[in-house]
């Protein structure tokens, strides 16, 4: 079995007993950073193996996680917080097990964007995620351009403001709310238009994790 296991997003009180269950008894623990999941592992006292899964050599070991599924053992996949697969490389992985037909399963926790959506106070009938933006001005126009209700994306602290500056040009009257540091001590949501947004973040210097959510409906 391969499991898809949430993992916490900043607080890691977040956690269920199902996923120390799990993290507890599978064969191995597929992790993005075995750094920052041993800093978890160590809260709850779990003590197994970690391999180091990551974009950067995805393809080289997935072959070898394939045959050791094969073989009958039992894998947790965790990325760095919140949920696998969710812009990272988990896809890759869970492709091959499906075509391999070995059995997938999720043990459901925390993820960032849909936190930051139900606390929006953005309309979440409707949702399109994105999940982080490009660098380049003309292919985030490009995706603005292609929101479908709220849409969520993922951005740099570093980006953030050059992002709204690009937003409030273009749509300066889109609803806009900036949700950092979920679940973390100081989680923060900035909301208003994109123009005045952008006037109230640009000489702040943002730091953490960011999630940018835009509708362009509601008056």
């Amino acid at each position: 079995m391969l499991y898809l296991v949430s993992t916490p997003i900043g607080n890691l009180d977040d956690v269920s007993f199902r996923v120390v269950n799990v993290l507890k008894k599978v064969n191995l623990i597929l992790a993005e950073d075995t750094r920052r999941t041993g800093l978890l592992l160590k809260k709850y006292m779990i003590n197994n193996k970690m391999m180091c899964y990551n974009d950067m050599n995805k393809e080289k070991v997935c072959g070898k996680i394939i045959e050791f599924l094969k073989q009958g053992a039992d894998i947790a996949l965790v990325t760095d917080n919140g949920t696998p697969g969710i812009s990272d490389p988990g896809f890759y992985v869970v492709r091959e097990a499906v075509k391999e037909h070995i059995s997938v399963t999720h043990v459901p926790g925390i993820s960032a964007f849909l936190s930051a959506l139900i606390c929006s106070g953005l309309p979440t009938d409707r949702f399109s995620f994105f999940g982080f933006l490009p660098k380049k001005e003309g292919k985030k126009e490009k995706m603005f351009s292609e929101i479908v209700g709220t849409g969520i994306f993922y951005e740099s602290p570093h980006r953030i403001v050059k992002t709204m500056d690009t937003l409030s040009k273009i749509y300066p009257d889109v609803n806009v709310v900036i949700a950092r540091e979920i679940s973390k001590k100081f989680e923060d949501f900035i909301r208003g238009r994109a123009r005045d947004v952008y006037l109230d973040i640009k000489d702040k210097g943002l730091k953490g994790e960011i999630v940018l959510l835009v509708n362009t409906t509601i008056k």
